[in-house]
């Protein structure tokens, strides 16, 4: 980047994050990570995303990478460090690289719309997360220990190593993300339930539009087709 077109981005307020937001996390990107296929993460959704012993692949189209060969996406470094972004809360102009803390606690991104002022001033409230309306059907948090952003095949080996004679009721985050999903219904056998019913990837199979057995009566049929 020469010193004209730093001088003349410096401070540029971007319309639109998607460029600059992490797929995974849904955040402004921390230490962004480009893999094979093109696409970007944060360093640490990366990292959780590609388990170890497990074949490790882009969250997004699921095209195979190897972890090591991982670079620096210094284009979205540079934006980040020389542009600026507007709070969905309290509609700051801040910079990038201050965004992401930002959300973590401007009070306003809770507010309805009342005319409530000074809430980005008020006490801030720790690791509270900027909710999406796009439901995460790609990355999982852990029931046992919480860890996060593994995906089903993550999610599965995770479990096997980890907590293998685990006799908690947990509730399955794959079955409680989707349409039909009950957030409150606990499995008596999380284990059991994850090796059987998750062998695949819903997003390959599902139609979201449809309901629970008709879903899972479809994916079984595609799947079988595969082998």
């Amino acid at each position: 980047m020469s010193v004209f077109t730093f001088l003349r981005d410096s401070g540029k307020i971007l319309e639109n994050l998607d460029d600059v937001t992490c797929p995974v996390c849904l955040e402004i990107f921390d230490t962004p990570m480009r893999i094979c296929c093109g696409h970007a993460f944060c360093h640490s959704c990366l990292v959780n995303c590609a388990c170890k012993g497990t074949k490790s692949v882009c969250p997004l189209c699921r095209t195979s990478f190897d972890p090591v060969k991982k670079t620096k996406a210094i284009e979205l470094e540079k934006k980040i460090s020389t542009c600026r972004g507007v709070c969905l809360g309290c509609k700051k102009k801040i910079a990038l690289s201050k965004l992401r803390a930002h959300h973590m606690s401007c009070l306003k991104l809770d507010k309805d719309d009342s005319g409530e002022l000074g809430a980005c001033g008020g006490e801030p409230e720790p690791e509270k997360p900027v909710l999406s309306d796009i439901p995460n059907r790609f990355t999982f948090n852990c029931p046992y220990c919480s860890l996060k952003n593994l995906d089903v095949h993550g999610l599965r080996d995770h479990c096997n190593q980890k907590h293998t004679g685990n006799k908690t009721s947990v509730v399955c985050p794959v079955c409680a993300s989707m349409p039909w999903g009950d957030p409150q219904k606990k499995s008596a056998n999380f284990l059991i339930h994850l090796n059987l019913r998750h062998k695949f990837e819903y997003e390959f199979f599902v139609d979201y539009n449809l309901d629970d057995s008709t879903a899972l009566q479809k994916a079984l049929e595609a799947s079988l087709k595969d082998l």
